[in-house]
């Protein structure tokens, strides 16, 4: 990307930076300036010639006015970023590395492939596990409610509610119930009628759209945030990050209003506030940052569909409604008395729908119409009883309560706050269950009590609004960066050491919580040590652990493991294990020790048998490599013995995979190589009823790339069109060639043409 900014900037006089209008946009501002500035034609003294585009949705009236109204970029809201992404970035890695690498291999149903800590991560987490904890302290209590009924007339009438609410003494809601019992008429005490309004929406911003998204769209925060930003990018809305509530004092409402006015759901709702006169909207927050989220043009279901079609029907039905009139209901209340205690009951009517004609699921609930009375009127009393209830604990927190929290406590951004909630998801901290609500798992459970037990304030959430109020001041140019840089430092370099000397106290809740290696898993492979099995642990990340000499080897992640036919490694004595990605991936057999402890010096940890150098060993690179990949330039293609009938050769290092030999009895790599192109020759024996050999030939041997019988069963016409063998020309003896004496395994030949690589790449990728 530097290169690329530096081919187009070279030679240039101005430059012009439309990058996003936040503070992320400004940061990047600033690092394309580092990239072109040096390449650009020098200024003329005293002459300008960087300059900022502000603009908050797509449109040639947007982009018209931010090109005739262009200014710098802020270079403290660009530090203010800076700061953010160190703290964020040595903070969490020191945290995360020292707790994944202190558990990793010590439970066997813990998924310590990363547990990991985030400044603004794990007080997220913290605000489900306290509501976890509010529910599993809770104890349900039980309470009395009278209840009473009233005839309006014969055939209609009222459930009064009682004004004492409830009571948590038996015999004293027995005593009332005794005493309103013995009356036989109700009074009536008061009657009012009040006219009321609710309110139209503030205009919407990030963390609203975010919040309904989940409650009423059912869709999690990151899904809501990927399809607004891309709603944006194709012109349909307008800038979704915003913290602002208020529309600017030039807004063009009746404009963009206009732009629905024939939309077949909300056509009729649009003309009647252009014909009345739209009404201001409420007065919100101004954060400075950009607009509120309002559509841009006007889209059709059929255009957009699914979840884009819903988030912009909600978008452009919430903007309608702030400019619509607020909801106007008469509430009608009435109190009685009978004997000596007082009841009521309410009702609501319709005057005005005002902006809930557009967002119907705001409409004030139909209720029943009370009769009309006045002070002193008495109704005959049908029942009054006693109704037994008990309270009910908190439900878990959903996502959209969680935004909410998050907001007020100043835990991320609006940009980032759907990432958090995604982390913790997908990290195994919480599930989401029905109604998208956050239930932590027993790992986000002990994390969270593990971190109150050392240091509360790492998961409270109060250090980290702290810390962002501090960067707001950066960003505003009314603190120091590397003052507050240092100190924040400063202060979680004390918080960390502390935390490295106490992480027993944590580890003794991961053992009440989690089993222990040696008590998990399932016998699988020999060690090659003391010659027991160890257990195969599934949970991830997956491993072996022989219990016997208290070893842990790590294994491939993402495919499955089995045994592979009781072959031992020749250098150790391990068994052998075979790693499969599926029928179509690739799969190859490994030794557990040599995965982990590189027997030789030119090999990692982390490689299996098809990268091992050994020079005589039958699974190794040696005996099973062809010849060098088509796709990448370090990768060698590799026999797999293991695929038979339907063969295939795949790279050691990429994901390239060919298949090839169907049917075939056996396939072996012969110790002879191909005289065009140096690759490992392949002897190959074909059962006599199937073999596609001319002349009924069961057995034949040649070049996978050369050999133009081969070429056909592997199914490379197209690629052997381009070979450098059929072209003629210097390419005939640039070759590929096999680890087998002529360069090291694994190694390219620095002679390979360039166009070799692409001429297979078609077939095999």
């Amino acid at each position: 990307m530097v290169k690329f900014l530096q081919v187009e900037g070279k030679g240039c006089d101005y430059i012009v930076l439309w990058l996003d209008c936040d503070k992320e946009g400004e940061n990047i501002c600033f690092e394309v300036l580092d990239a072109v500035l040096p390449v650009m034609n020098n200024a003329h003294s005293g002459e300008k010639i960087v300059f900022r585009a502000r603009f908050s949705s797509i449109t040639d009236t947007d982009i018209c006015n931010a090109m005739t109204r262009l200014s710098e970029p802020d270079h403290n809201e660009a530090l203010s970023v800076d700061a953010r992404q160190e703290l964020d970035l040595r903070i969490g890695c020191a945290f995360t590395r020292f707790q994944t690498k202190y558990f990793q291999g010590k439970y066997g149903d813990l998924d310590s492939s990363l547990i990991s800590f985030g400044p603004c991560q794990t007080p997220t987490l913290g605000f489900c596990v306290e509501r976890h904890d509010k529910i599993q302290s809770f104890k349900p209590e039980t309470y009395w409610v009278l209840q009473a009924k009233v005839h309006t007339n014969k055939e209609e009438s009222l459930l009064l509610d009682w004004d004492r609410v409830r009571v948590f003494d038996r015999e004293i809601a027995q005593m009332f119930l005794n005493m309103t019992k013995l009356e036989k008429e109700a009074q009536v005490e008061a009657t009012s009628r009040k006219e009321k309004a609710k309110q139209r929406p503030l205009a919407l911003n990030t963390v609203e759209m975010l919040r309904v998204a989940s409650s009423a769209l059912g869709m999690g925060p990151q899904h809501a945030m990927q399809i607004a930003e891309r709603l944006y990018t194709q012109g349909y809305i307008s800038y979704p990050r915003t913290e602002t509530t208020h529309y600017p004092e030039n807004f063009d409402l009746k404009g963009s209003l206009r732009q629905q006015a024939n939309h077949p759901y909300w056509a009729d709702s649009v003309k009647q506030l252009l014909a009345e006169g739209i009404n201001r909207p409420r007065k919100g927050h101004d954060a400075g940052d950009h607009p509120p989220i309002t559509p841009m043009k006007s889209a059709t279901e059929a255009e957009l569909g699914g979840d884009a079609w819903r988030l912009y029907e909600y978008i452009t039905r919430h903007f309608i409604a702030t400019v619509s009139h607020d909801c106007k209901y008469l509430q009608s209340t009435i109190s009685f008395r009978i004997g000596p205690e007082h009841f009521t009951c309410s009702g609501k009517t319709v005057i005005s729908p005002g902006f809930t004609e557009i967002m119907p699921w705001q409409s004030v609930p139909l209720e029943e119409s009370l009769p009309t009375c006045q002070k002193g009127d008495t109704f005959a009393v049908g029942e009054v009883k006693m109704l037994e209830k008990q309270t009910s604990p908190p439900d878990y927190l959903t996502e959209a309560e969680l935004i909410t929290l998050m907001e007020k406590h100043g835990i991320g951004t609006d940009a980032s706050i759907p990432v958090h909630i995604n982390n913790i998801c997908q990290r195994n901290y919480v599930t989401v269950e029905s109604g998208r609500r956050l239930k932590p798992t027993n790992l986000g459970i002990v994390l969270v009590h593990g971190y109150y037990k050392i240091d509360a304030e790492l998961v409270l959430p109060t250090i980290r609004s702290a810390v962002e109020k501090q960067l707001n001041l950066i960003a505003q140019g009314k603190a120091d960066y590397h003052q507050v840089l240092g100190h924040t430092l400063d202060i979680f370099k004390r918080k960390f050491h502390y935390f490295v000397d106490s992480i027993a106290g944590m580890d003794e809740l991961m053992e009440v919580s989690f089993s222990p290696l040696a008590a998990t898993g399932k016998p699988l492979s020999r060690c090659g040590k003391c010659h027991r099995f160890m257990k195969y642990i599934q949970a991830k990340p997956s491993r072996l652990h022989c219990s016997h000499c208290d070893e842990t080897y790590t294994l491939p992640q993402n495919g499955t493991i089995k045994l592979y036919k009781e072959l031992r490694c020749p250098l150790d004595d391990f068994e052998l294990v075979l790693w499969s990605s599926g029928s179509r991936g690739k799969s190859y057999p490994l030794c557990p020790y040599c995965y982990n402890h590189p027997p030789f010096r030119d090999m990692k940890k982390g490689m299996g048998c098809n990268e091992c150098t050994h020079p005589t060993c039958q699974h190794s690179l040696s005996m099973l490599g062809i010849g060098q990949c088509v796709e990448c330039e370090n990768g060698v293609l590799v026999l797999d013995p293991t695929s038979g009938p339907k063969w295939k050769v795949a790279c050691n290092t990429c994901n390239v995979v060919a298949h090839c030999f169907e049917n075939a009895h056996r396939v072996r790599v012969s110790a002879d190589t191909c005289n065009t192109c140096e690759a490992a020759l392949l002897d190959v024996d074909f059962n006599k009823a199937k073999s596609p050999l001319p002349g009924n030939e069961t057995q034949h041997t040649g070049c996978i790339f050369c050999d133009p019988v081969f070429q056909e069963l592997v199914e490379l016409k197209h690629a052997a069109s381009c070979h450098p063998m059929h072209r003629g020309g210097p390419g005939r003896r640039q070759g590929r060639g096999r680890a087998r004496g002529r360069r090291p395994p694994g190694k390219p030949n620095s002679r390979r043409p360039k166009d070799k690589m692409s001429a297979l790449a078609a077939y095999f990728v």
